[in-house]
């Protein structure tokens, strides 16, 4: 395989796609085609030669999503510079570490995050620069203020040009993981290549077509089909850099009227919750549902509202990052709303498997990418008895950054990915999830417990927000973060809830199998603290 062919699949997307638009930011009316787009990356190409930056080099990028932010990580990729994004959701501690640890030598911020951020503290970087308004932040003494000098004459020296074949480039890409320790993925030109061309020829995107990019670019799954495959296939990317509330998302879906959703199951748990969920259980509406024909009309109406509330105009709606929730599923299924569920993590840039919503099986995470990966399930029965799931193949990693010990404990000598992962695979590679081997809990009698089965039935609970069962004392307990909103509507108290949650640990123990039975639900004043893809950090609560 030639790596060189990612750079080449952006030149002729550059060359075809010239006059249209390439990248909006959500709110603002300028919009920068892929002429410009190719201009600014040919610039920043210029700032880096003037300054020094060698390929292989690291380059850090933090700030909320944007097109500035767009464009240094385009440009540093196809200089052959290394691009290491950040999580603007990490503390100032974190992003700290991540920098020295990286060995970055540049560092693009907003402006707000540099603010809590120590440049003494900082000994490798060159030169901070603001990704808010281009300007200097802060240079090295060493430097005696040569970046500063290089953007000073820049427009002067600059020749308009975009300069093709590029030396591969890597992402050095920070977990933002469940289990405390961040950790450097190193994603490869050929790992991208693999996402990149797989989204292409899946017309996941296409030339013309519109993307609401509001995940975080600085993660691999927002950064790979809300910026990389839409960059290559001449899709107007609009840009969306404010917090991802649902009703404020939705009216950006009006707007923008994307022809691809890509999200997270809380986006789609939420809508369902607020404003689905209480119309269903209407007495009214329970009698309609109740008989044939008419459910069907309800259901087709519903399915047409939720179309509209998204745009209208999308192909699917694709969700990732975390297990959506089962009930949730099932419904937007029992409707055939256009959505499917893949499967991926950042160790592949993210893609594992993904299946077209037409072909989605319910409660599956799609079918593993043929001709890209392969999975395997390390199981005496991998169709029916859960366990490890395993992946190779393109998009895999090529390990940890100066952690041999952590690469060597998910990499095998055959070039197996130990995803930590538990589930079952059918006969066509479908991979169907049931939990984390590391969350996964041993009852007394050897029956195999995964939390997040019993989490998915307790968040359909009245008044429970979310939740984490945890093991204590060989007894499982469920933390519970009570929803507010629902008990302002019934009438409840907060001196009433423990006798309200008494009531729905009964009725979630008469779901649940005897030996995953909750011995009691543990109140907690506070939603749970999450990571950028909302998945909850278990390791903080099960302390």
């Amino acid at each position: 395989m030639d790596s060189q062919l990612l750079n080449q699949i952006y030149e002729q997307s550059f060359r075809d796609n010239w006059a249209l638009p390439a990248l909006t930011e959500y709110g603002k009316s300028h919009t920068m085609n892929y002429a410009d787009l190719a201009l600014e990356i040919a610039r920043m190409h210029l700032v880096y030669e003037l300054i020094g930056i060698k390929p292989g080099d690291k380059i850090a990028l933090i700030g909320r999503n944007s097109p500035g932010w767009i464009v240094v990580f385009i440009a540093t990729i196809t200089y052959g510079a290394t691009i290491v994004p950040i999580l603007q959701d990490f503390n100032p501690t974190d992003s700290t570490h991540i920098l020295n640890h990286s060995g970055s030598v540049m560092l693009f911020v907003d402006s707000n995050i540099w603010e809590n951020l120590e440049f003494d503290h900082m000994p490798n970087i060159k030169g901070v620069i603001s990704l808010t308004d281009g300007k200097l932040l802060a240079e090295h003494p060493l430097n005696d203020g040569m970046i500063a000098n290089v953007l000073k004459n820049l427009n002067r020296k600059f020749r308009r040009r975009y300069k093709n074949g590029f030396g591969p480039a890597d992402i050095l890409n920070y977990t933002s993981g469940t289990t405390g320790f961040s950790k450097g993925v190193m994603l490869t030109y050929r790992n991208l290549w693999g996402n990149v061309t797989f989204g292409v020829q899946s017309r996941l995107h296409f030339q013309g077509s519109r993307c609401l990019a509001f995940l975080p670019l600085a993660h691999a799954y927002g950064c790979a089909f809300d910026m990389l495959v839409p960059l290559a296939t001449g899709t107007h990317i609009n840009v969306f850099g404010k917090l991802p509330a649902p009703n404020i998302l939705l009216k950006a879906f009006s707007e923008v009227k994307p022809n691809l959703i890509i999200c997270v199951p809380l986006i789609l748990e939420k809508i369902y919750r607020k404003q689905i969920l209480p119309m269903i259980t209407k007495k009214q509406i329970r009698w309609v549902l109740a008989i044939p024909g008419l459910d069907k009309a309800l259901y087709v109406m519903i399915r047409r509202k939720l179309v509209e509330a998204f745009g209208g105009e999308f192909e699917e709606v694709i969700v990732g990052g975390a297990p959506l929730n089962h009930e949730v599923e099932e419904f937007l299924h029992r409707i055939k709303f256009p959505f499917t569920v893949g499967y991926g993590m950042t160790e592949c840039g993210p893609l594992i498997s993904y299946t077209p919503w037409r072909q989605f099986i319910l409660g599956s995470s799609g079918r593993t990418l043929a001709g890209f990966m392969e999975s395997k399930i390390e199981s005496p029965d991998p169709e029916n008895v859960p366990g490890e799931i395993c992946v190779r193949g393109v998009n895999v990693m090529k390990g940890y950054y100066k952690n041999p010990e952590a690469t060597n404990a998910v990499l095998d000598s055959d070039g197996w990915l130990h995803t930590g992962d538990m589930g079952t695979r059918s006969s066509d590679a479908t991979i169907f999830i049931r939990g984390r081997y590391k969350t996964m809990i041993l009852s007394s009698n050897g029956q195999n417990i995964y939390p997040e089965e019993i989490e998915a039935k307790l968040n359909n609970m009245p008044l429970v927000a979310e939740s984490l069962v945890i093991e204590r004392n060989k007894q499982l307990v469920a933390l519970v973060y009570p929803d507010y909103e629902a008990m302002d509507k019934f009438g409840i108290s907060t001196a009433e809830l423990p006798a309200e949650m008494e009531k729905v640990l009964a009725d979630l123990n008469k779901l649940v199998a005897p030996y995953e039975r909750i011995s009691k639900i543990q109140l907690i004043a506070n939603e749970f603290e999450k990571t950028p893809k909302k998945s909850i950090k278990r390791y903080i609560y099960n302390a």
